[in-house]
């Protein structure tokens, strides 16, 4: 089975690459999951400088629009979510660092270190992370997994 709705997620981020790179967005990200009597079809889109709400409402009317004009989600009803790409999904892509600069990253190696620093430059091969004070450049092909850390500003108005 999961190999046909791979099939179904794999025709639909085709069918929507095209139409939403036109609004600047790129498809992150395509999931349909069951739910009862109806499937939930989820698009994650992302760009640089971040996706406003404005962004995903443009983004559902597409999709929305595409899918109508389209057969790939069959007969079966479907719930429709556009979403911008997590901070919790990892960094997979040169894109994915570039839109992460002055973010604290934590990277693991395929060596199986690991180290966290902050994004200050990224290539289409590697990035540059300050850690510790010490810069270092991190080749995404040594990359097994990397993800944003979620900071908090702990400085208050009175400081």
């Amino acid at each position: 089975m999961s190999t046909h709705q791979d099939a179904t997620r794999d025709r639909i981020e085709a069918e929507l690459t095209d139409p939403l790179r036109e609004l600047g967005l790129d498809v992150e990200a395509v999931e349909v999951t069951p739910a009862g009597k109806r499937r939930v079809l989820r698009v994650a889109v992302d760009k640089d400088g971040g996706v406003t709400l404005d962004d995903v409402a443009a983004a559902t009317r597409e999709v929305s629009r595409v899918l109508d004009e389209s057969d790939v989600m069959g007969e079966m009803p479907y719930t429709l979510e556009v979403t911008s790409r997590g901070v919790d999904r990892p960094l997979t892509l040169p894109r994915h660092w570039r839109r992460n600069e002055d973010r604290l990253v934590k990277a693991t190696l395929v060596d199986g270190s690991s180290l966290t620093g902050r994004v200050l430059a990224s290539t289409e091969e590697s990035a540059t992370l300050d850690v510790s004070g010490t810069q270092r450049e991190v080749a995404y092909a040594d990359v097994a997994k990397a993800l944003v850390q979620i900071e908090f500003n702990r400085k208050s108005e009175d400081d």
